[in-house]
């Protein structure tokens, strides 16, 4: 009977109680991960990724997330847990400090690759770094979180179970059931189990591959691969190319080329930056004379040496992209090379990755990609374990485009979570959760910052569509010099052309523009126009219409008046 009325009074302690979930990022796009929790006066925020460009945002170096809504209730902001040490989940921490400098939580791994990126943009210093251990809960305001060991394809993962007043949210952060991992011990199931059975109210999953059927492979299935590639080619210099942040592959790399008696060169910054912080912390474990400077590469036989490299997504200045087209300073490509890549193309990247294939074949180089890679995300049987395990009231898909949150929403329906318990959420959502409903109740200002060097927010839609318009169409500037006070045209115009006709060939095309630019002017005099903008825009306009009538193309014109007294 005592139970019961415990029940009852647990019951009536969480009704009617609301919890607000604000995904700022991270949904309809990989990466650009975080997500505002709320309830009463208090803010806790999962993640803070950064998004690389896509091919529209010309000159832009990356894409960090909005956080209008955060500055706006600045005192109500606790801090941030961190799942791992992934861009997408830590790249943006630098810039958003900056803004709003409250304290960061995760493990040693995430903690240590934070600060480096700390660091680099000198706020280290000021930044509030807290390491936390796996069942270490921390206090944020009204919220609970405690951190949860699971696995992913980057060591000291997890994910959060955050005690709210209205009840318990299980996070999944990026994972994958891994009962063999390289490096630790497999994630706490039973931890998760217990948090299930006590009672979840709500589950967000990475559903990065739920459109993908069965388990994801251990990650030491790829090290069995990485034997059989390097007892086949005994004879030839290995280079594998591989996430930088992926520290267990590196570690099977080098087992494997321990074993064979080669030495190992690691290339590309970000790779030789997580390598030091990952061996600094004991994570990963090199043989003592098997790591060499790129500048002994020449002291020992080809066949006797690895490469371990970034640029297996075929990003322009990577180690392996410069290599492919020979413009690595250290690193010549040779037909007796073997490239390894040991990565699966993020979408979008497929025409990058599928270039620098082309260009390391020409050169002579045998290349492998066929089971050199396992994700770190899980496929639809792990998903549907979590449910199973977890048992939560309510299914919210995050993580993905839109087709992978849609098939996570499928998977929750298929273990048993009624549909309308199952909510796919968009980035600025305001989503309210209580005991009993699962609603969008609103909307917040969220989307994508523009970093350009170093410029962030500097660069919006309006730049970047004359950049497009600029790449698209060329430029033609119009110089003219007229008379003060009678605005009579005394010199000019003289016209320049950038990526629009190359002018030493079209001589009569400009003498032809130059004549409608004069007609316009003396249209304005005649008319008695002597405001210098509206003269402008009758150039423009006129000089717009007849290229489109002649030559069908719409080139950005930019008209300079010079006033002579």
């Amino acid at each position: 009977m005592e139970n019961t009325n415990k029940k009852k009074k647990g019951r009536t302690k969480k009704a009617g109680k609301k919890v607000k979930i604000i995904p700022l990022g991270g949904l309809e796009q990989i990466g650009m991960n975080i997500t505002a929790f709320e309830y009463d006066d208090s803010i806790m925020v999962v993640d803070c990724g950064l998004a690389f460009p896509s091919d529209d945002m010309l000159g832009i170096d990356l894409v960090i997330p909005d956080i209008t809504y955060l500055k706006d209730n600045y005192l109500k902001v606790k801090g941030f847990c961190i799942t791992h040490g992934h861009e997408d989940h830590i790249g943006a921490l630098p810039y958003i400090l900056k803004q709003l400098n409250v304290p960061v939580y995760g493990t040693r791994l995430t903690c240590a690759l934070i600060e480096k990126k700390l660091k680099e943009h000198q706020i280290d210093d000021t930044a509030k770094l807290n390491i936390v251990k796996y069942g270490d809960t921390v206090g944020l305001g009204d919220f609970k979180v405690e951190f949860v060991k699971t696995n992913h394809s980057i060591a000291d993962a997890a994910s959060l179970a955050i005690f709210t007043p209205a009840g318990t949210i299980f996070h999944t952060g990026d994972f994958k059931v891994d009962y063999t991992p390289v490096f630790g011990d497999p994630a706490d199931l039973g931890r998760m189990a217990e948090i299930g059975k006590a009672g979840c109210l709500a589950m967000l999953s990475d559903s990065t591959n739920a459109t993908r059927a069965g388990f994801t492979m251990s990650e030491r299935t790829v090290g069995k691969t990485f034997d059989l590639i390097f007892a086949e080619h005994r004879d030839s210099r290995i280079i594998v190319a591989t996430f930088a942040s992926n520290v267990d592959r590196v570690q099977q790399i080098i087992n494997t080329a321990y074993k064979y008696d080669r030495k190992v060169v690691v290339e590309g910054r970000s790779m030789v930056n997580v390598i030091g912080t990952a061996a600094e912390l004991g994570y990963i474990d090199i043989p003592e004379g098997t790591l060499i400077d790129i500048d002994h590469l020449k002291d020992y036989p080809q066949e006797k040496t690895v490469i371990i490299t970034t640029g297996s997504q075929g990003e322009s200045m990577a180690a392996l992209s410069r290599m492919a087209s020979s413009i690595h300073r250290k690193v010549e490509i040779v037909p007796e090379d073997v490239v390894i890549m040991s990565s699966t193309p993020i979408p979008g990247n497929e025409k990058a990755v599928s270039k620098v294939i082309n260009e390391l074949s020409m050169k002579g180089a045998e290349v492998i990609f066929q089971d050199t890679h396992v994700s770190g995300h899980a496929c639809q049987e792990e998903i549907k374990l979590m449910y199973s395990l977890l048992k939560p009231k309510f299914a919210l898909p995050v993580h993905g485009e839109y087709r992978h949150l849609m098939a996570g929403k499928c998977l929750a329906e298929a273990v048993g979570i009624p549909s309308e318990n199952v909510l796919i959420m968009s980035s600025g959502d305001v989503v309210e959760l209580s005991e009993d409903s699962c609603k969008i109740a609103g909307h917040v200002e969220a989307g994508g910052v523009f970093v350009d060097g170093l410029g962030v927010g500097d660069v919006g839609n309006i730049v970047l569509r004359d950049r497009q318009s600029l790449s698209q169409n060329g430029i033609i500037i119009v110089a003219m010099s007229l008379e003060h006070g009678t605005n009579r045209l005394l010199s000019g115009p003289d016209i320049v052309s950038r990526g629009f006709v190359y002018v030493r060939e079209s001589t009569d095309l400009m003498n032809e523009a130059s004549a409608v630019v004069r007609e316009a002017v003396a249209d304005c005099l005649h008319a008695r126009i002597t405001d210098w903008s509206k003269i402008k825009n009758v150039v423009r306009d006129s000089l717009s219409e007849f290229l489109w009538k002649r030559m069908k193309r719409n080139p950005v014109i930019l008209p300079i008046i010079m006033e002579i007294h």
